[in-house]
């Protein structure tokens, strides 16, 4: 029964990663064929880098469910947090040191994987009363 309480935040935070993975890929090809492969390249790690800080995350956030481990709950969710900014700032870091990237599509993709984060629920969430 405790698993049934988090199984609709574990398929939708699956959905939401899965549309997120989606876009993103979609972005960075449409960018190989209208710049060039670099923009694309660029856009492929600009989304990498919130899907895999977002996917870490939803793994934290829904390790515990139910009344009885509500301490819990909300200890892997403000951890999951924590990892999550660490994780997006490490590889930030990474890819400014290491990775010659362009700017403008690393953070554009960046920016509409956010974008997807935030209004994304309102397309699965359903609504019937």
């Amino acid at each position: 029964m405790v698993s049934a309480l988090v199984r609709p935040g574990r398929q939708l935070a699956k959905r939401l990663l899965l549309l997120q993975s989606g876009v993103v890929l979609i972005t960075a090809i449409m960018a190989v064929f209208a710049v060039n492969v670099d923009w694309g390249i660029s856009a492929l790690i600009g989304g990498g880098i919130f899907v895999i800080a977002n996917a870490v995350f939803a793994t934290c956030a829904f390790l515990f469910s139910g009344a009885r481990k509500a301490r819990l709950v909300m200890a892997s969710f403000f951890g999951g947090e924590v990892l999550k900014i660490l994780i997006t700032v490490i590889l930030f870091a990474f890819v400014y040191l290491y990775v010659e990237v362009e700017l403008v599509p690393l953070k554009l993709t960046y920016l509409l994987a956010l974008g997807i984060n935030i209004f994304g629920p309102v397309l699965f969430i359903n609504n019937n009363k």
